[in-house]
């Protein structure tokens, strides 16, 4: 999956952004503007908008999920997910965002990988075997995001009482309807209500 998640981002990427016409005023900034300059990546707004509502404390203190790089990934895959779902159900319109958030997911998650110490050598692997994790947890949210399909991704096998995985499922759910309800363009332009 993680191999063929790479390919698919960039066929995707090909197919609906179009290449720069070399006649065009218009610039898109280098890879050294890229690196050092103050321009901001498409879907980078959002993207920090979702690892936000992943860092709320309320999934931490009162909804058990553990308070660990892996319980906060995690969360930050269900967030994740549900926009990239959203986007999914617009269609064409929702296409090219959905490339943009992955790929702003991406760049994150292999800055995560060498912070945590990972070398070259080794970090496309780990970010692949990421890609694969997000893959796989799309699919379980496609099929629903329910407290089975939570107690397996957030909880790993040792989910809090019954009680709180009930609790979860509900402020899951408000947070889907959230998701699905905002406009698009409020979507796209960072908000997630």
């Amino acid at each position: 999956m993680g191999k063929h998640a790479g390919d698919c981002i960039r066929t995707l990427r090909t197919q609906y952004v179009a290449p720069m016409d070399t006649a065009s005023t218009e610039r898109k900034p280098g890879l050294f503007a890229r690196l050092f300059g103050n321009t901001v990546p498409e879907g980078q707004a959002l993207y920090e908008t979702c690892v936000a509502q992943a860092r709320r404390p309320i999934w931490y203190a009162r909804l058990g999920v553990v308070d660990s790089i892996d319980g906060r990934f995690d969360m930050v895959v269900l967030v994740l997910s549900l926009v990239l779902l959203r986007f999914e159900r617009e269609g064409e319109a929702g296409a090219l965002p959905s490339v943009l958030l992955t790929e702003v997911f991406i760049d994150d998650m292999d800055g995560q990988v060498r912070e945590i110490g990972f070398g070259d050598l080794v970090v496309g692997k780990q970010v692949g075997g990421i890609l694969s994790v997000l893959g796989g947890r799309l699919g379980v949210y496609r099929d629903a995001v329910d407290a089975a399909a939570l107690r397996r991704t957030l909880w790993r096998g040792t989910p809090p009482d019954d009680a709180t995985v009930a609790a979860m499922v509900d402020e899951v759910a408000t947070l889907r309807g959230e998701i699905t309800s905002v406009p698009l363009a409020t979507l796209l332009a960072g908000r997630l209500r």
